[in-house]
């Protein structure tokens, strides 16, 4: 395996990872909502309202950062997420929750696979494309970091504020210094090497369409935006396990209990992240060791994960239910760089932000589907059965349709 080349470009992807996940709320998302006073089957449609959003930006941002310029796209999707955390900030009902997650799903659109397709394209402007599963694995773990140490500074905010909305003004600072980060790129990677002048747009689209309709690409990204929107729909439920676990914690029992949770919730999610951000590193060594079909293998464990996590926290095996979700986390992240660099094996550096994004694209109508039902599920048979009932569902598909 080659070692990857650092210099100050990878230090400053790193850092775009790092800030990106500085998204202080995160970790109490799911709790703010139900603080809020929403049921299972409204946060199942809020999260819903955003799949949908990226979904019909999806590939139209995909293509207008691929023709007129990436920096720009990534600069608007923070300017996006910004406001939207202004209105979460202010929320106090359903109507205004919807309008901060549709602007919260306009950031992403314009932010998905744009930072990737710049990644790839530097590393083949510089000779160095045999680095991408490595290199991206290391720089996604610094994402990874970055959501590990948002989570256990928002745990200790919430412990000593009492109040989940103060996060989400905090979440701001960061993604102001990554407008200031991300302005800094070289101008040479606000186009792929292939497309160095603006308004390409029909030529670009043509490429498109003529790539994603080769069946080995299409397995690819089926087989990464499957796994990926199963944990987008489901690991938010992990924040109403977590406090389960920490109410047992014969700890601070004089605290009021959002102060407690809030504490304990961040130091869970500071481990996990820690732990995501080392399977990510591992990609690149394990890829390279590995003969074996690591995409199907690790889809399949995935969703066995999540079976395992339901059937104990329906027999109230709170500590093991946990653990068993966790792993979900850790091959998500395994699998991630693996599966970024088949698919930047296997297609043209002046498309691949607009191919990332198709991928992105089937992710967030997997997503959508999947968290309206595990939030209708959720509110009828609880959050074991509703983990049960799609895992077992996507364990068993994935096998068929393989077959």
């Amino acid at each position: 395996m080659t070692p990857i080349t650092r210099n100050t470009q990878y230090f400053k992807f790193c850092a775009y990872g790092f800030l990106k996940n500085l998204r202080f709320f995160e970790a109490f998302l799911i709790l703010f909502l139900i603080e809020k006073g929403m049921s299972f089957t409204n946060i199942g449609i809020l999260y819903a309202i955003k799949e949908i959003v990226i979904n019909m930006l999806e590939i139209p941002s995909g293509i207008i950062a691929d023709s007129y310029g990436r920096k720009s796209s990534l600069v608007g999707s923070f300017i996006f997420y910004i406001i939207s955390f202004v209105l979460f900030f202010f929320a106090n009902n359903f109507i205004v929750l919807a309008l901060a997650f549709v602007l919260y799903g306009v950031g992403d659109a314009f932010r998905s696979g744009t930072h990737k397709g710049m990644i790839m394209d530097y590393l083949k402007l510089n000779g160095w494309t045999n680095q991408k599963i490595n290199y991206y694995g290391h720089t996604r773990s610094w994402s990874q970091i970055g959501t590990a140490v948002s989570a256990l500074f928002a745990g200790v905010l919430v412990f000593y504020s009492g109040a989940y909305n103060y996060i989400f003004v905090f979440s701001i600072v960061p993604y102001l210094i990554n407008i200031v980060n991300v302005a800094s790129y070289p101008t040479v990677l606000d186009f792929s090497e292939q497309t160095k002048k603006r308004g390409d747009f029909v030529q670009t689209f043509k490429d498109f369409i003529a790539t994603i309709r080769n069946k080995k690409v299409l397995k690819l990204i089926n087989s990464s935006a499957l796994h990926t929107a199963y944990l987008g729909a489901v690991k938010d439920y992990i924040q109403p396990l977590m406090v389960s676990v920490i109410i047992m914690i014969p700890l601070f029992t004089g605290v009021d209990q959002v102060k407690k949770s809030g504490l304990f919730v961040g130091v869970f999610y500071f481990v996990i992240y820690m732990l995501t951000s080392g399977m990510s590193k591992l990609s690149g060594s394990i890829e390279y060791k590995s003969k074996r079909n690591l995409a199907f293998i690790t889809l399949l464990i995935g969703f066995g994960a999540g079976v395992i996590s339901g059937l104990l926290y329906l027999n109230s095996y709170l500590i093991f239910a946990t653990i068993a979700f966790v792993a979900i986390f850790m091959f998500e992240n395994l699998r991630k760089p693996i599966l970024t660099g088949y698919v930047a094996d296997n297609v043209d550096n002046s498309i691949l932000t607009s191919v990332i994004s198709a991928q992105s694209q089937l992710k967030t109508v997997i997503t959508a589907i999947l968290a309206l039902l595990f939030g209708l599920l959720a509110d009828y048979i609880g959050i074991g059965g509703a983990m049960v009932a799609i895992s077992a569902t996507l364990f068993v598909a994935s096998i068929v349709i393989r077959e």
